[in-house]
């Protein structure tokens, strides 16, 4: 049976019946469906101890936030695993997981399971906070609420967190995130691997450049595109600045005026492109999910890297299990926790 590059970019499915799911991906006509609980699907990984140097209690600790959720639990898993194999002090990590359902599915049992002895905080994030302020982009998960949680890092996380790296959940670390943690903010608000050789005008409509009293707002500064993907935040300033409210407003001009295609991240960029604390690019290699259209295949940018990150339409579990891989998947799998059993083929 040979299957298309179209049926390469699966829908995954997640039905949730109680505490048990039906996993699958959508291939040419047929689904591909595993049925178990949550904490049955994944293995449990090694159990990672602290060296010698590290830093004990709160003086010690990095504050890694993530957003949760069924569809990509998988990811995420991974993710988790991939920092604390490639940290030095994998016990200072604390997990901050934010997700809008109440854990009726058994996600962080699931990351219990896996991870007996993750520091690991759960919060709720309630999506009517954000569901009237988006507007349709150019994919449908980028339109999902929890999408929009690292907006909301700040009125979330505990009044302790003072400093918070925030990652997506289709992001692998092969390097000590401690590197990146502990970056020198130099007095701003964001840190993160910096591109200014991409076309900024393209993450904005016609509607913004050709309105002054909108495009103005880049005056004065030099506007790059970073990736949201990966952000280190001084929750401090952010709290100080207001920046969600700042954020907000332009979701709420976008709502009015259709200025960006794109999800949560170009209101991130009229806020802070310009004003961001450069991060060597070794911390995001991005865009190995593809575009977000078709997700075709990408290879991996020159040059070192501490992180790679399938943003794109094309995630590595999807395609790894409908066996019409891209080459860079074979660096995820490595981290992949899950349980592989026969699966059920099903029409359609």
């Amino acid at each position: 049976m040979s299957f298309s590059c179209a049926a390469v970019a699966a829908v995954f499915v997640v039905i949730l019946s109680g505490s048990h799911a039906v996993t699958g991906a959508r291939v040419g006509g047929m689904i591909l469906r595993q049925s178990s609980s949550s904490v049955q699907m994944f293995t449990e990984a090694p159990s990672f101890r602290n060296g010698a140097e590290c830093a004990a209690g709160a003086d010690g600790r990095v504050d890694i936030a993530m957003t949760l959720d069924a569809n990509y639990l998988r990811g995420t898993m991974a993710a988790v695993l991939s920092i604390l194999q490639h940290t030095a002090c994998p016990e200072s990590v604390a997990f901050h997981f934010l997700t809008a359902e109440d854990d009726d599915h058994g996600l962080a049992a699931a990351l219990r399971a896996s991870f007996p002895f993750l520091d690991l905080r759960m919060y709720r994030f309630d999506p009517s906070r954000v569901r009237g302020r988006i507007s349709r982009s150019v994919r449908q998960e980028l339109d999902q609420p929890l999408n929009y949680a690292r907006v909301y890092l700040a009125d979330t996380l505990p009044a302790d967190v003072r400093r918070v790296t925030y990652l997506d959940s289709d992001v692998i670390v092969v390097d000590d995130i401690r590197t990146l943690t502990s970056v020198d903010l130099a007095g701003h608000v964001v840190a993160a691997p910096e591109y200014c050789h991409a076309n900024f005008s393209n993450y904005f409509t016609d509607a913004f450049w050709t309105n002054p009293a909108l495009n103005g707002t880049f005056r004065g500064r030099r506007p790059c595109y970073f990736n949201t993907g990966v952000m280190v935040m001084d929750v401090d300033k952010w709290r100080a600045g207001g920046y969600t409210h700042r954020v907000e407003e332009w979701m709420a001009v976008q709502k009015q005026r259709r200025i960006y295609h794109l999800g949560s991240l170009p209101p991130f960029l009229l806020v802070f492109a310009g004003h961001i604390r450069a991060v060597d690019h070794r911390w995001n290699q991005h865009g190995l999910g593809g575009d977000n259209v078709e997700g075709r295949c990408r290879g991996l940018h020159p040059g070192p890297i501490s992180l790679l990150h399938w943003s794109g339409k094309g995630k590595p579990w999807l395609r790894l299990d409908a066996r019409r891989p891209c080459s860079v998947d074979y660096l995820w799998a490595p981290y992949d926790l899950y349980r592989h059993s026969s699966p059920v083929i099903e029409e359609w």
